[in-house]
């Protein structure tokens, strides 16, 4: 390792929405944070990666809502939705059906109402259900990714490099002492978190990983195959239309057939409203996940803009009211649902999301959720996949390591099983996870304590209660009053 390029307390590798919950979250607390990102902007693929939507679901009760009160101080950057049409409850007079499912912009909806998922009954009896109780955050992603900068500006206490990063790791007697950072620069810290998308850090320093369906008889979860699987959550790349005056079907570029070569048929997506009237369209999914791991990222992402151009030549040829849309936008991060996942301290499994948080006796929960088991063509085929019947916590030990002190894994990598992760992976679960590994180290900065697993779980979760942080169910009166506040 080469020249030094300074120390902090602590160090964050990634600023999608782990990292970033994980540098705000330290950084107010008055920790010196660095946050590093490979990438030109912030949000990872909630911002450049095209899920410009926060799904509805419990938690998002802390940061997110920052975040939030943040982007409405902005003319058209977010608001809330409701479910308009959806091709399962169409009857059979309507055809063609929709083409999925459709989300748009309800102004008689606050933020509150976006916290709440759990209970749904199957799909085509669940549309009462999902009108009344499903309602999710769309939101420009230049505004979102601006908005996170200023949030960590403002603390006075963040340096954030983009297109920045770390080529090596050295660690000695289980703690990471340094990075390297490409161009040689050497940065130390007492505390770093992993937040990317790969686990580059945690691999990089041999920490457990895993990769793929682990066999029912590791965890005994019940929707587990039988045997151990290389299957991934699948992948996607997303577009945006917008309004055109004259109608017409966009030219299919050379080479790319007008028929889905990839599937029996072109997938069904949903059609997400920006503010603005624009659709945010997300083909579920584009690529097999195991297909776009073995391609690579590059080659992956361009075969599914391939597809994607297909696929929207069909909507307009199929759906004529879609001829008065133009594709004016692709994602430029490729939406990838699973990758590696750390095998820390507590492994999050099936079971966790059946017992939801009556049940659970864990003493260090630190964020709640309540999405399906949903894995995108990685199916097992078993019953029990689907809806949970009510929220679930996610312990601070999954987002430790056994084998390095000083590290936490903030992002859709820590450590939960196959179908765990398809669950608790969504973007604002992930900045709370930020949010707990921030605030877990500025305690342990606090209380001279060197390892994360020493931070003792009921100060974390005060401390976390006081930034409010969902952490209970039913929710609190006190908290319902704070979030109407908007």
């Amino acid at each position: 390792m080469n020249t030094s390029a300074g120390h902090f307390e602590l160090v964050v590798v990634g600023a999608g929405s782990g990292g970033f919950g994980a540098a705000l979250a330290a950084a107010r607390l008055g920790c010196s944070v660095l946050l590093l990102e490979k990438g030109d902007s912030l949000g990872g693929t909630a911002g450049r990666g095209g899920v410009n939507n926060w799904e509805p679901g419990v938690g998002g009760t802390g940061i997110p809502f920052d975040l939030y009160k943040r982007l409405k101080q902005v003319p058209d950057a977010v608001g809330i939705y409701s479910f308009g049409r959806h091709f399962a409850w169409q009857g059979p007079e309507v055809e063609p059906k929709f083409p999925g499912g459709e989300l748009v912009i309800d102004r008689t909806r606050r933020y509150v109402d976006s916290l709440r998922r759990f209970g749904a009954p199957p799909l085509p009896l669940a549309e009462r259900f999902r009108r009344q109780h499903w309602h999710g955050v769309p939101y420009e992603p230049e505004a979102y990714s601006a908005e996170m900068a200023r949030l960590l500006s403002e603390t006075g206490q963040c340096t954030v490099r983009l297109g920045t990063c770390f080529t090596d790791a050295k660690a000695h007697a289980g703690r990471l002492e340094a990075l390297e950072l490409d161009g040689g620069n050497v940065v130390t810290a007492d505390f770093f978190v992993d937040a990317t998308a790969d686990l580059h850090v945690a691999r990089a320093v041999q920490c457990r990983t895993t990769l793929g369906q682990e066999a029912r008889t590791l965890y005994n979860e019940p929707s587990a195959p039988v045997m151990p699987t290389d299957r991934l959550n699948g992948a996607t790349l997303i577009y945006r239309v917008s309004r055109r005056e004259h109608a017409g079907i966009d030219p299919l570029p050379s080479g790319i057939p007008s028929q889905c070569w990839w599937s029996e048929t072109f997938p069904v997506a949903a059609f997400t409203q920006y503010p603005n009237g624009d659709y945010n369209v997300n083909a579920l999914p584009v690529m097999a996940g195991r297909e776009a791991h073995d391609l690579g990222y590059a080659a992956a992402r361009a075969e599914c803009e391939r597809r994607i151009l297909a696929h929207w030549h069909h909507v307009q040829t199929v759906y004529p009211e879609f001829q008065r849309y133009r594709m004016t936008w692709v994602a430029p991060g490729f939406g990838v649902r699973e990758g590696p996942r750390l095998v820390g301290r507590y492994v999050l499994t099936e079971h966790d999301l059946i017992s939801g948080i009556t049940r659970q006796a864990h003493p260090d929960i630190i964020a709640l959720a309540d999405h399906a088991r949903d894995t995108h063509g990685a199916d097992t085929g078993r019953a029990g996949t689907g809806e949970v019947s009510e929220p679930y916590g996610i312990p601070f030990r999954c987002l430790l390591p056994n084998e390095v002190e000083n590290l936490a894994v903030a992002c859709r990598g820590a450590s939960f099983s196959s179908i765990a992760a398809s669950s608790c992976r969504l973007s604002r679960t992930m900045m709370q996870l930020g949010q707990a590994a921030g605030t877990a180290i500025a305690i342990a900065k606090r209380e001279k304590l060197r390892a994360l697993h020493s931070v003792p779980s009921e100060r974390l979760r005060a401390d976390l209660q006081r930034q409010h942080v969902e952490l209970s169910w039913p929710r609190p009166p006190e908290l319902i009053e704070y979030l109407s506040a908007e």
